[in-house]
């Protein structure tokens, strides 16, 4: 096993088994408004929409968790089949470790054999800056291998610079995204990896061409916990100083739509369930992304996936219902309030 299949494989038994969320999710600081006479029945509520031109059976994105050890195939097979089922979009993991190892695209190309309408390649910033001119070629090799029609770049600079092994080269970055975001053929997404983006950062990404930003703010998977569990005790210390870093992840999202007013985007760190999916609408985000909250579904079989997403969709149409919202047009301009440490970061903003 090479040194990147071995800290692919670490990262889920990690994320699966060990406390790796940041100390507060968020999203409870977001309440719904609720509307006891919400004048609809709950039958009739369409979860439908539309994300960067595909249609989606409901606004959420199985998120990018896995690929590059053989463990992942069935993993991604699982969410493929409950993506594919519920017609809801999947990305897959940094597909770094196939690209290097091409003997490892199987654990990311399987999802190429079901019906899942938005699929999303992943590449990261360090990466294209590594590839410098030949990124173009690399990142079309990603697409190509999961038949993707959408491609992620993620910032994950946070876990780089915890890492011993870490890639902390980022001067340049913007400018690779935006030639990248000029010449790949379909819609390029800026995605962090737990930290946060900025009204400032998200305001330079606007001036490129990417078609949309995930926020993937602080309040779930925390990458500063995850890499604290690998390292020796002597750098131990690191991951715990920087374990809650970042924005929160609403705060996020009110920060880029103020930035970016017509810019697509899509809500996620700390989303566990439906109802989360459904504040992340109500606040400004366009689609919802969830990890962690289907790894474990995933991890026991392809039925357990569905049932997760499932019940996700259920508990998003629930509070739907209870906000008296039809369809997710209505969600957006849905009531809601802010409370907390949520409120008081925007505050100083």
């Amino acid at each position: 096993m090479s040194m990147v299949e071995k800290r692919k494989s670490e990262h889920i038994d990690i994320c699966a088994e060990k406390h790796v969320s940041s100390d507060y999710n968020f999203w409870n600081d977001v309440f719904l408004v609720h509307n006891a006479l919400p004048e609809l029945d709950k039958g009739k509520i369409s979860l439908s929409s539309k994300f960067l031109g595909v249609k989606l059976g409901a606004p959420i994105i199985i998120s990018a968790m896995t690929g590059g050890f053989s463990g992942a195939k069935k993993i991604n097979e699982n969410l493929a089949a409950a993506a594919a089922e519920f017609q809801i979009g999947l990305g897959v993991g940094s597909q770094r470790a196939a690209l290097a190892h091409p003997e490892l695209a199987g654990t990311y190309s399987i999802v190429k054999e079901y019906d899942v309408p938005l699929r999303i390649a992943n590449i990261g910033a360090p990466q294209i800056l590594e590839w410098g001119k030949k990124a173009e070629e690399m990142a079309n090799k990603a697409i190509e291998m999961i038949g993707a029609n959408c491609l992620a770049i993620h910032l994950n600079f946070l876990q780089e610079a915890i890492q011993p092994e870490g890639e902390t080269k980022a001067k340049g970055a913007l400018l690779a995204i935006s030639d990248l975001a000029k010449s790949i053929g379909i819609p390029v997404v800026v995605k962090e990896t737990g930290a946060g983006i900025s009204g400032a950062v998200a305001k330079n990404l606007c001036k490129t061409k990417i078609a949309g930003i995930d926020v993937a703010g602080i309040g779930g998977t925390s990458f500063s916990a995850v890499e604290h569990y690998r390292l020796d005790e002597s750098r131990k210390k690191l991951g715990k100083t920087f374990w809650n870093w970042g924005i929160p992840a609403p705060a996020s999202v009110l920060e880029v739509r103020k930035s970016c007013p017509k810019l697509p985007i899509i809500a996620s760190g700390g989303i566990t369930n439906g109802l989360d999916c459904a504040k992340a609408l109500a606040i400004g985000a366009d689609t919802a992304g969830i990890a962690r909250a289907f790894l474990r579904p995933a991890l026991l079989g392809t039925e357990e996936a569905k049932r997760a997403v499932e019940l996700t969709l259920e508990e998003m149409r629930i509070a739907m219902f209870l906000v008296g919202a039809k369809d997710v047009k209505a969600m957006k301009g849905a009531e809601y309030r802010i409370t907390g440490a949520s409120r008081d970061f925007i505050s100083t903003l």
